[in-house]
């Protein structure tokens, strides 16, 4: 295989259908590492780019997410998008809140930023990335981010304009709506860190009156990108993911709403078990229907 040694892919095949790994520059010159499947063919295809959670792992990650994660993956190319799952830097606690927008400078002919990037703007580095690549349609690109990845799909889409379309499933968008979280959540005495595990906010109204409303509307009000907003209703966020989606409705935005009754946080993503066979029932397979079938009003053109 031809590697350039300044976009480097690793060969690597599962369940006998290629998956090509590669590793992207982000903004400040480390690599983020991504796995993509592609339909037959030459293309041009449409994209997909599929986040979960807060980051880190590197490739492990990524080798992992074909293994026991590629269910989804493999309607997505069935359906003629070429699908990646991708990593990107640990999620730094309150670091899109604290650091501020992201300057970028000289110093002695090199950038010189602010701050470092963070995870939301290593998928934006992807995004650029795929976007040159000469089997990909640059104009139809889709973003599907669960949990901490739906929260990366408002803050993505509230400053950057080169993604089609967004779904935010299960979005954990506490720190994008400058959630204060009540007594169902601690700082950690030995990290001095925020632990949200056990926040219970299933009531949109509570969430509601805890949140930055004008900050809230702020970044919202950058949105030009149509989104999806999914929901679970057993999940004790269910209050954060509706009103996600309500404020967004609120600020005129082209954004719908679905939630599904499913007992796994990230139903859209089904798991292998341990008989080898994909975990996967019929609130699923429509879950993913839907999304497939939203993602094609924007990028099957």
């Amino acid at each position: 295989m031809n590697i350039d040694p300044e976009r480097p892919i690793l060969p690597g095949t599962v369940d006998d259908q290629g998956v090509l790994h590669m590793y992207v520059e982000t903004w400040d010159g480390l690599y983020a590492p991504i796995g993509v499947r592609k339909p037959e063919g030459e293309g041009p295809f449409p994209m997909v780019l599929l986040a979960s959670g807060n980051g880190g792992e590197a490739m492990g990650w990524i080798r992992n997410a074909f293994e026991n994660r590629g269910y989804i993956v493999d309607r997505l190319v069935e359906a003629g998008y070429a699908a990646a799952w991708i990593r990107y830097r640990t999620e730094v606690e309150l670091g899109y809140n604290n650091g501020g927008p992201l300057v970028r400078d000289v110093r002695q002919g090199r950038e010189l930023f602010n701050r470092s990037p963070l995870e939301y703007e290593d998928e934006i580095a992807i995004i650029e990335f795929v976007k040159a690549l000469p089997w990909v349609d640059a104009d139809r690109i889709g973003l599907v981010g669960m949990s901490h990845g739906g929260e990366m799909v408002m803050k993505i889409t509230s400053e950057y304009h080169g993604a089609a379309v967004g779904v935010a499933s299960e979005p954990a968008s506490h720190e994008y709506l400058w959630l204060t979280p009540d007594d169902t959540a601690h700082v950690k005495e030995e990290t001095g860190l925020r632990d949200i595990e056990s926040m219970m906010m299933t009531d949109t109204e509570k969430v509601r009156r805890r949140i930055d409303h004008d900050i809230a509307m702020q970044r919202i009000s950058g949105i030009q990108t149509p989104i999806l907003v999914m929901g679970r209703e057993t999940d004790e966020l269910q209050g954060i993911f509706r009103l996600n989606y309500e404020l967004l409705e609120e600020a005129g935005k082209d954004v719908e709403w679905v939630s599904y009754d499913h007992d796994l946080h990230g139903y859209l993503y089904p798991v292998r078990g341990e008989d080898g066979e994909y975990e996967v029932n019929d609130v699923q397979r429509g879950a993913i229907a839907h999304v497939i079938g939203y993602l094609d009003r924007y990028l099957k053109h």
